[in-house]
């Protein structure tokens, strides 16, 4: 038995080479990034991964989520779906699982300790790939279907992420190998702690695709006037059955994800457009514009135009 434990390792020195190895990847990780994108913004190294650097904290930053994959390598983050407020960092990622309105803010951030991470899109169709082949087409078991979670970073997870990272170094070898990578994520994210909620809500699963669709229609119908019933009937779905599961998904009702739509379509209307508060009001389905400039000083804490003149000044006072 002696021989045996020896041969294979006590399981407090197995516990150590993993520490010791998620440590080396951390370190690496942050140290790549870093040397991939020196300046504070995003790059796309190559279709569907993108790196971020910050090099102080931001503001709450209004914006939509994704299908997507997201590691922090040094820093942290909170991103707000609802009333509920998800935190991360280096030991932990963030799995999105529905396109959706959502505030975030990096926490952690500053020159000498940038804040850097990595984003990687789901395609829906390798996700149903890798499932087919894991076994596990449908769920195993019951589970929380929101659209957003965070769970540790396991090691076996942050060494693919790392792997992934260290073919952008060649591009060449980027294109043929990344793919396989970008396979292994996905199946690590499958057979891990958030797999049940990336199959109920990517691809199949209890009521999940019905509300992507009514997500869908909001998305493309935000300006028009929000009838649940039709939208519940389009469904096959009682309107108090709707209501329960699109906000089991997105924590939000539909009024509210609808007005969240509107009010980040009419800001950048007028930061990019330069329509009037009136105007842009109207272009998103506000009949009334007091109403409108309600809404929208509760939504970013400002009246339109001086909330559009101060976002002016902060993008005018950033170094180029």
């Amino acid at each position: 038995m002696d021989e045996i434990i020896a041969a294979g390792g006590t399981p407090n020195g197995r516990n150590e080479r993993e520490a010791q190895r998620a440590q080396a990847n951390r370190e690496e990780l942050i140290e790549r990034l870093g040397r991939a994108i020196r300046q504070d913004g995003r790059v796309e190294p190559i279709r569907g991964l993108r790196f971020f650097r910050l090099s102080a904290p931001t503001d709450m930053v209004h914006g939509r989520t994704d299908t997507a994959f997201c590691v922090i390598a040094q820093g942290s983050k909170e991103v707000l779906l609802g009333d509920d407020r998800y935190r991360y960092d280096p030991a932990h990622y963030l799995l999105t699982t529905v396109e959706l309105p959502v505030v975030s803010q990096v926490v952690e951030a500053s020159p000498e300790r940038p804040y850097l991470s990595l984003r990687l899109d789901l395609d829906p169709v390798l996700v149903g790939s890798v499932m087919v082949e894991v076994g596990h087409a449908t769920p195993r078991r019951r589970t929380d279907v929101r659209a957003i979670d965070v769970s540790p970073l396991e090691a076996n997870l942050l060494d693919a992420v790392v792997r992934l990272v260290r073919l952008m170094d060649s591009p060449a070898e980027a294109r043929v190998l990344a793919p396989g990578i970008a396979r292994e994520i996905v199946y690590r994210l499958l057979v891990g702690e958030q797999g049940d909620r990336l199959r109920h809500v990517a691809i199949l699963g209890g009521q999940s695709h019905r509300i992507a669709r009514a997500i869908e229609q909001l998305r493309n119908e935000f300006d028009r006037p929000l009838r649940i019933e039709d939208i519940a009937h389009e469904l096959g779905m009682s309107v108090s059955a709707f209501h329960h599961h699109f906000k089991a998904v997105t924590a939000m009702s539909p009024l509210q994800f609808q007005k969240q739509l509107r009010l980040q379509e009419a800001r950048r209307l007028l930061l990019v457009q330069g329509l009037d508060a009136a105007s842009a009001g109207y272009r998103v389905g506000y009949d009334d514009a007091s109403h409108f400039n309600r809404e929208y000083k509760r939504q970013f804490g400002l009246p339109p135009m001086r909330d559009v003149e101060r976002l002016r000044e902060t993008a005018a006072a950033r170094p180029n």
